[in-house]
């Protein structure tokens, strides 16, 4: 959702870089283009000139002046206003001394209140908590079945005495849902309310009445990210007729410009707290300022990224794995099956790709990422048998006619397979032996080229393998001319200087490389030189 700025920040920026000391006309340039690209963005005017405002003020400052390097210390007072405009420090829930605690969802129609119930009992469940979900919109069609049929899916119970479909009265919904909750032991209750597709009187007024009916701990608006300027507007006016303690944000998976993300918090003073992120169950997190702070300059999320890998990893599959890596047994297909499984766990390689450091600059390779490739790699692997898998060596040519057959590719695709497959083992067993230092790149390969499902021309296919050398022909005639030709080409080849690739050691020693001679990402020669 926030590219578009990320990419506009990053080149602004880009500009300051090298420049030992900072004028007065490079921080106003710098400031002028931070605007345009917040503007561009749809933030609210008013957030963008208290933010501009701010770091205009810390630009001039002494902080940046005395520092080492000035235009890093810009891009740091940058992150800490996208931390201060987001909404500074995040906060729990408020939960009731004597449950049930109850949480109020308002909202426009379409914004996705309904779905987000569902997404939030699910979360309040794997927290501990034993949730109710109120079915109070009774206006829109068919919306006491959406919610139950999400509820069913997360595994919450829903309260809906009334069909709905513009028939009943939410406000009673809505309290003997809270006495439900009470006589039952839920310790939370979320009551969903209507929404309109528009501000009007009659929506607020129904809205203040369930909420003087059952008097939330919490009021969470549920603010659609991709609707622009018109977020501010949105927001003010349930502000003012309602009143909300936290902000969820739906639909921040969009490809809309973000500026509602930016607004609220300046615009009505209230936090937000949860982050709707996809269309699953899943897909609903905590939203940190600060995390998204650092999408939006480029910097990556680990800490989401590490938290949703503990959520789906294995702790001793995961501990088994590298002690294989290390040298302790051999990694094989098998294993690296199971890892593509609980990799899928996370969700999209995308999105987990787009949480690593500087991955903005690949925004083009990811943009272009066959999804698909994972599952032809896992069809490849689980079509062959288990001794296949734990000895890719005995896969000879039958083999591999049989395996493609079996996961609808080509022999080609089989062998390119392979060949990666080997090429990452090595790589993982050169980071082992360095220590864990250093990241490898994406596939081992520089600018994700050897990303399955990366580049321009990818469409579910793999790249074609390297052209391997012609192997001994069955013709004893054939065979003994090619022999001849070797021997040949072996007394013309002067032998490796003590500088090569292979180091002081012969060319049968393949531990013995030098990295220098290899096309590794830039940075990773060092690591594995250590």
């Amino acid at each position: 959702m926030f590219a578009s700025l990320s990419d506009r920040l990053s080149a602004t920026f880009k500009s300051l870089r090298g420049k030992g000391r900072l004028t007065e006309a490079d921080i106003s340039t710098t400031v002028s283009e931070i605007r345009r690209a917040l503007l561009d963005a749809d933030v609210a005017v008013p957030a963008v000139r208290a933010f501009t405002a701010a770091v205009r003020e810390r630009a001039g400052s002494a902080e940046v002046s005395q520092a080492l390097n000035p235009s890093q210390q810009i891009v740091k007072i940058v992150h800490e206003q996208l931390v201060e405009i987001l909404g500074g420090d995040s906060r729990e829930l408020t939960f009731a001394k004597r449950p049930p605690t109850v949480i109020m969802l308002a909202g426009l129609q379409g914004a996705g209140k309904t779905t987000l119930a569902g997404k939030l009992g699910a979360w309040l469940k794997e927290q501990g908590h034993t949730p109710l979900l109120v079915a109070s919109d009774l206006q829109r069609p068919n919306a006491v079945n959406q919610l139950e049929v999400v509820g069913e899916r997360a595994g919450v119970h829903v309260w809906a005495p009334e069909r709905g479909n513009g028939v009943g009265d939410p406000i009673q919904v809505a309290r003997t849902g809270v006495e439900h909750a009470r006589e039952k032991f839920y310790d939370v209750v979320v009551v969903d309310t209507a929404g309109r597709l528009g501000v009007d009187a009659e929506m607020m007024q129904q809205a203040a009445d369930i909420r003087d009916a059952v008097s939330p701990d919490e009021t969470l608006f549920v603010l659609d990210a991709m609707i622009g300027q018109d977020a501010v507007t949105t927001a003010q006016a349930f502000a003012d007729g309602v009143g909300f303690t936290g902000v969820v944000l739906s639909k921040l998976d969009g490809d809309a410009r973000g500026g509602a993300a930016l607004s609220v918090r300046t615009v009505t003073g209230a936090p937000v707290l949860f982050a709707s992120t996809g269309e699953k169950l899943g897909d609903f997190e905590r939203f940190h300022p600060d995390r998204m702070a650092s999408r939006i300059l480029d910097m990556g999320d680990v800490l989401t990224l590490i938290e949703q890998a503990e959520k789906a990893f294995d702790e001793d599959q995961a501990a088994e794995l590298a002690n294989k890596i290390s040298g302790d047994g051999d990694f094989t297909l098998q294993d690296f099956l199971q890892q593509m499984q609980q990799l899928k766990k996370l969700g999209p390689m995308k999105k987990m790709l787009e949480m690593l450091p500087g991955m903005g600059q690949m925004r083009e390779q990811l943009e272009n990422f066959d999804e698909s490739e994972v599952t032809r790699i896992e069809a490849m692997v689980q079509s062959m048998t288990p001794a296949e898998r734990a000895n890719p060596k005995i896969i000879n040519g039958s083999r591999r006619s049989r395996i493609a057959k079996g996961s609808g590719t080509t022999v080609s695709e089989i062998n390119g397979l392979l060949e990666r497959f080997e090429q990452a083992k090595t790589m993982m067993r050169s980071m082992a032996a360095s220590g864990g230092k250093g990241m490898p790149g994406m596939g081992g390969m520089p600018g994700m080229g050897g990303l399955p499902g990366s580049g321009k021309k990818s469409k579910g296919k793999m790249a074609p393998p390297p052209k391997r050398k012609k192997g001994k022909s069955g013709n004893p005639a054939k065979r003994a001319q090619q022999e001849r030709e070797m021997a040949q080409r072996a007394a013309q080849k002067p032998s490796a200087p003590s500088g090569s690739a292979f180091g002081a050691g012969s060319a049968d020693s393949p531990d013995q490389v030098d990295p220098s001679a290899l096309d590794l990402p830039p940075g990773l020669d060092k690591f594995l030189r250590r």
